[in-house]
């Protein structure tokens, strides 16, 4: 039942005007205070009331299900080909192409679009749409240290199966070879493991699944050739992929001039043919290699660092770098945590072997030279990270603090040069930027629960792969303050490696000199203490010669008294 109540009003009372008239107030109500009350008020100072002037929104998280997807790819081929014309002939597209060409529609489109491009010719010649205003990039100091993850790649994840190296694809970048192999040499786990070549774009599945005859402890691609890939193995061969002839190797040396030991880096060299290579391994020798003739190394260095050239006594290789740039050098880090500067042609094993760096308290993991100074190379062989010069040879010119877990590996930027990156077992890596501090990361991200075993950076340096323990790779996008170059940063790094570098000879020179005086002194003083020596058991010897000398006169002085 609806309530309502109608008020009515006569139609020549609308739109009168208002007519107000004073009245005293009515009073409808009244509440006497209550003086017990009042006692007990409490005044609050001061007072604080919280207000919030956003909507509240509730978060809620769901885990989709995760499904497969696959890549396909359509071939296209020239068509649009009249019934009555064969492609295949030559001389009958010749023949359409002049009788289209002599069409009167096909003229005048022709004319309609010749003169359309000349007018843009135009345009494009008297303004230079191209021209670049602004060449000097100004810094954005405010954009912070990013690191995002772009993609995830895993195939049959499992304990047993380490990333140890990855590789890019010289042409385009989009690729990148991965080598899976475990040098815990357990029965166990002695099966072998297949590699992966992935495309970067494309993480549900590999493209293509590599089938050595032994695990592969390393894989490189050919600069020159982006369809071939160098392989060391675990039983200390060496094999050539080629992507186009299928997953198994093409080329592969004989076991019995193979290394005795696992290989741990095999390197392309720098030559015309861009077929010369050469490896390293746990064996301690080093083998020169060229892919026309894989059943027999070409040269062999027996790493003895007594330079006796003795096979016994060859140090353990754990790490090879060589630079293109410098085609006649290379360097060499052992088990026992030196770095060793080698020249590549030379007539003896021992004329090879030029400087010996102090190094690390344990194995050398990783060796790399800077990219854009050339006498820079940093080094990973226990909890620091080491940068030296080539021009001191006794001590490092940069060192990182003590870190709490075991560092893997850790590779200069391509993009920035005081810019570098190191992982660690704890599954983390950190990012120093030497321009911003130098007491500690720039930037440190937790990455996984294993370890992180090797990364690797793309040529322009915007991503950065890393392979962990359990077999998994992911590619890392850096922010732009990470890998692109700022205004005057390759002057001012390389003024800090010159003071760095005259800094550490400084103190170099004054300890050896110190050394050579703390010598000299006791040297000094050993002969000090010798001439008192012979000083004092002089006289001490003329003493005795003069005292029986005086015995034996007043002996014949009295015989000579009694015969008188």
């Amino acid at each position: 039942m609806d309530i309502q109540y109608v008020y009515t009003k006569k139609r020549n009372q609308l739109g009168r005007p208002t007519n107000f008239t004073d009245r005293s107030a009515d009073t409808l109500a009244e509440i006497i205070p209550n003086l017990n009350l009042l006692q007990e008020f409490i005044y609050r100072d001061p007072v604080e009331i919280g207000t919030q002037n956003t909507i509240q929104l509730s978060e809620h998280e769901v885990n989709s299900i995760r499904y497969s997807t696959e890549s396909k790819g359509i071939n296209h081929t020239e068509g649009g080909w009249p019934k009555d014309v064969n492609i295949q002939e030559q001389d009958q597209i010749n023949r359409f192409r002049k009788k289209i060409e002599k069409d009167e529609f096909y003229l005048n489109s022709l004319y309609r679009l010749i003169r359309d491009l000349e007018m843009d010719i135009k345009q494009n010649n008297a303004i230079d749409i191209h021209q670049t205003y602004f060449q000097k990039k100004f810094d954005d100091y405010d954009e912070p240290f990013t690191v995002k993850t772009a993609n995830l790649y895993s195939y049959n994840s499992n304990i047993n199966q380490m990333v140890n190296h990855i590789s890019w694809q010289p042409d385009g970048q989009r690729k990148i070879a991965v080598s899976y192999c475990n040098f815990d040499y357990s029965p166990a786990i002695m099966s072998k493991i297949d590699s992966l070549v992935w495309d970067i774009q494309y993480p549900n599945k590999p493209e293509l699944i590599l089938k050595p005859n032994s695990s592969l402890s390393s894989v490189e691609f050919n600069q020159k050739d982006a369809q071939q890939i160098l392989a060391g193995c675990l039983n200390g061969q060496v094999c050539i992929f080629d992507l186009r002839k299928g997953n198994t190797p093409v080329e592969q040396s004989s076991i019995e001039f193979s290394h005795r030991e696992t290989v741990r880096n095999a390197l392309w060299l720098q030559s015309k043919t861009g077929t010369e290579f050469f490896s390293a391994a746990v064996d301690g020798n080093i083998y020169w290699w060229d892919t026309k003739k894989m059943n027999k190394p070409v040269d062999k260095l027996v790493f003895d660092l007594e330079k006796k050239e003795r096979s016994q006594y060859a140090s353990a290789i754990t790490k090879l770098e060589y630079d293109s740039r410098i085609p006649t050098k290379f360097m060499v880090g052992t088990e026992a945590g030196r770095i060793i500067l080698c020249a590549h042609k030379a007539k003896t094993d021992g004329e090879r072997i030029n400087v010996i760096y102090p190094g690390h308290s344990g194995p050398i993991y990783s060796i790399q030279r800077h990219p854009f100074f050339h006498k820079i190379f940093l080094s990973i062989g226990d909890w620091t990270l080491r940068i030296w010069s080539e021009e001191i040879r006794d001590d490092y010119i940069f060192c990182t603090k003590p870190n709490k877990y075991y560092l893997t590996d850790a590779q200069w930027c391509p993009g920035r040069p005081g810019v570098f990156v190191s992982s660690t077992t704890e599954g983390s890596i950190h990012i120093w930027d030497l321009l911003f501090k130098t007491d500690q990361p720039a930037l440190t991200v937790k990455l996984s629960e294993e370890p992180i075993s090797c990364l690797s950076f793309q040529e322009q340096g915007r991503y950065m792969a890393l392979g962990t323990k359990n077999g998994n790779v992911t590619l890392m996008e850096l922010s732009d303050s990470l890998c692109t170059l700022d205004r005057n940063e390759k002057q001012l790094v390389a003024t800090m490696f010159d003071r760095e570098t005259r800094r550490t000879h400084l103190l170099e020179t004054r300890s050896r000199f110190k050394h050579d005086t703390q010598t000299r002194t006791i040297t000094e003083r050993y002969e000090e203490e010798l001439n008192e020596e012979h000083r004092q058991s002089t006289e001490q010897y003329w003493s005795i010669i003069n005292k029986e000398k005086k015995k034996l006169q007043d002996y014949f002085k009295q015989f000579e008294q009694e015969l008188n």
